[in-house]
């Protein structure tokens, strides 16, 4: 790998474990805060989990406003619909409450709050770095890792497009990493958001951008995922497995906001917006194909990974434990019941694959791959995933 000066960002305050979510009264105490508009979405309302902070709210006295309107990949009409809700009063912090949809938006709401223009104006590779008021995250998935990243990712309505959004501003003021709020989601969803979770390690440890501190958390990542994810899809009472899960994304989390993706998730974002499929489950369909791809442009890296995930031995050659790796991802999507996208009727011709390829490209994540594709390649690497 070579040379990379390491630029770390990260919350003020992260609290983990089972039942954090309650001390959100207590961090807005010590941040100085008194009024937060909450922002999540109507699934998590009706589920009762968003009284699990508003009643410790009331309890506390703390005045609170909703926004409840956020919509799964929000697109940049939520944004705008979101920021309607935030000038409604006089809030001094934003608390997302949900997966990486809610998270997201939380963001882009503080910072879009004192910046000017459209929130496309902002996409990567600017940096945002004038922050809004203060974000603190609970994530109610083991996946996203948003609560601890420098990222969040907003779908244009105009011309289908996720794009990536970067910076100071983007970095939440606190996290409550509470696994608890994980036990109720379907094995779908756990599956999907834990090997996003794999995948952020994965292309944080191969990334041309990659240096010690993210590799510490990345080979921490992978080993507790692949260990627990089957278990947590078999049991979602599997206590042990929902926290090992939830940790691990945190940590993959910390990995790639410092390391970037790669070419998995700059292809992963087309998909998502031109299809709506979830993020999670376009990062299984490609991550096999990709890595294989990829593997000889880093062996000892690739190889590495297979070994920490016990898909590999430690007396295996690079080349075989890399083998192995691929072999083990596939198995992996079999076990998990990951589909094709031709297995949930999407079709794709000449022009959307043209479109897409540009798409991946701008979005700069295969920049950071070990093997850096050409457009040819990364339409022939959709070709093959289809």
């Amino acid at each position: 790998m070579s040379v990379h000066i390491g630029r770390v960002q990260s919350p003020r305050i992260i609290r983990i474990g089972g039942g954090v979510a309650l001390e959100i009264a207590d961090v807005l105490t010590q941040l100085g805060l008194s009024h937060p508009m909450i922002v999540t979405d109507r699934n998590l309302v009706a589920m009762g989990h968003v009284a699990t902070v508003t009643d410790v709210l009331d309890t506390s006295g703390v005045p609170w406003g909703i926004f409840d309107g956020v919509i799964e990949d929000p697109t940049d009409a939520c944004v705008a619909e979101g920021l309607t809700a935030l000038a409604k009063a006089r809030y001094d912090c934003i608390i997302g409450f949900g997966g990486g949809s809610p998270m997201d938006t939380a963001k882009a709401l503080s910072f879009m709050a004192v910046n000017p223009g459209h929130v496309r104006d902002y996409k990567a590779p600017a940096q945002i770095d004038r922050c809004g008021v203060p974000v603190i995250l609970i994530p109610t998935t083991g996946g996203t890792g948003s609560e601890l990243t420098r990222w969040c990712v907003i779908t244009d309505t105009t011309n289908p497009e996720k794009y990536n959004l970067s910076g100071l501003a983007c970095v939440a003021t606190a996290a409550l990493i509470d696994w608890t709020f994980t036990t109720t989601k379907p094995a779908r969803i756990t599956a999907d958001t834990a090997v996003d979770s794999l995948t952020h390690a994965i292309e944080a440890y191969v990334s041309r951008k990659a240096f010690a501190y993210t590799d510490a958390f990345a080979l921490a990542a992978m080993p507790m995922i692949a260990a627990n994810v089957r278990k947590a899809c078999a049991d979602p009472e599997d206590g042990p497995a929902r926290e090992a899960l939830m940790l691990a994304a945190a940590q993959a989390g910390m990995a790639f906001s410092n390391a970037s993706v790669a070419l998995v998730h700059g292809m992963s974002r087309p998909i998502g917006a031109h299809f709506h499929v979830a993020h999670g489950l376009s990062n299984a369909m490609l991550l096999p194909e990709i890595t294989a791809f990829s593997i000889d442009a880093a062996p000892e890296r690739y190889a590495t990974c297979a070994r920490v995930m016990r898909m590999a031995d430690d007396m295996d050659s690079h080349s075989v434990a890399c083998r192995k790796l691929v072999d083990g991802l596939r198995r992996l999507n079999d076990d998990l019941d990951v589909p094709r996208p031709q297995d949930l009727g999407l079709a794709v011709d000449d022009a959307i694959l043209d479109l897409m390829a540009d798409q991946a490209l701008a979005s700069g994540s295969p920049q950071n791959n070990p093997r850096v594709p050409t457009k040819d390649e990364i339409i022939q690497l959709y070709r093959a995933v289809w």
